[in-house]
This record gives C-alpha cells, sequence and structure tokens, in this order.
C-alpha cells in the first residue's frame, strides 16, 4: 500500500512538472498577439522618428526585440532593412531566399503586402534565434509605404 501511495506522488509530481515545464516553455514564445501589437508600434514608430532612426532601433536596439520576437522590414523588391534577429541580412536583396523546404519567403512578404497590405504569411520555416532549431514560422506584416514591416511566431 505504501508503495502505491509513493507511485502515485511520484507520478503527480512528474505530471506538474511537465504541465509547469510546457507553461514556462509557451511563455517563452511570443504570441500571435504579441507579433501583431509589435508591428503596430513598430509601424507607429517609423511614422514618429523617420525610416532611419527606426530602422537602426529595430536592428540594434532593445526596445523591438521580446524573447523570439524581433521586427523585420523589406522594400517591396525584397531588400532588407532591418533585422532584429541578424543584422548581418541588412542591405541584402533577399527576394530568392527560400525555407528549407524550397518555400519562397520574401517574395510570399512581398506579395501579401502588395496584394492585401496586411496580414499573416504561414507555413514556412526559419532559424529560432531563441532555440537555434529551424522551426515553423508565421510573419504577421503591414505595408507601410513601398516597404512591409512584419515579426513572426515560431511554432514549435
Amino acid at each position: 500500500m505504501r508503495f502505491f501511495h509513493l507511485f502515485k506522488v511520484l507520478i503527480s509530481t512528474a505530471v506538474l512538472g511537465l504541465m509547469m515545464s510546457t507553461a514556462t516553455h509557451a511563455a517563452d514564445q511570443g504570441t500571435a498577439a504579441e507579433a501583431e501589437a509589435m508591428v503596430k508600434k513598430a509601424v507607429a514608430y517609423i511614422k514618429t522618428n523617420g525610416p532611419e532612426k527606426a530602422y537602426e532601433e529595430f536592428t540594434n536596439g532593445k526596445s523591438f526585440k521580446d524573447r523570439d520576437l524581433y521586427i523585420i522590414v523589406y522594400d517591396l523588391n525584397g531588400k532588407n532593412l532591418a533585422q532584429g534577429a541578424n543584422p548581418k541580412l541588412v542591405g541584402k536583396d533577399l527576394i530568392g531566399l527560400k525555407d528549407p523546404d524550397g518555400k519562397p519567403l520574401i517574395q510570399m512578404f512581398v506579395d501579401l503586402a502588395k496584394a492585401k497590405g496586411k496580414g499573416w504569411v504561414e507555413g514556412y520555416k526559419f532559424l529560432n534565434p531563441v532555440s537555434q532549431k529551424i522551426e515553423g514560422k508565421a510573419m504577421y506584416l503591414e505595408r507601410v509605404g513601398e516597404t512591409l514591416v512584419g515579426c513572426g511566431i515560431y511554432k514549435s
């Protein structure tokens, strides 16, 4: 009888630990609502401070980075203007960039920005800067003039 009680306590502890670990992991990831809010904040920042100052802040500052959330900006030809997770991409023409499954990421962003002005691009994979793993991702973006401003969420 004592063994059975000890077994129940161990299982309960393990289940609780797993639940807490899952909740902690979820809290470490940005949500769709947080990504949309960050894009809206970034668009307002561009309008208030101008593109040059905004792109510098998005790329090298800290106010537009939160866990695995960060801002990207591209012109509508696919040139990277700001990149919160990898500054080395700034200034590069990335219209031909594809994910590991061959999906043309930046082209998908540009197409949505031109067609709808804002919305989600889903179903591609990208390197998560926090986990350093290739993970499923979705990007919320809004067109601002001849650019698009986006923030993505990882779906691990």
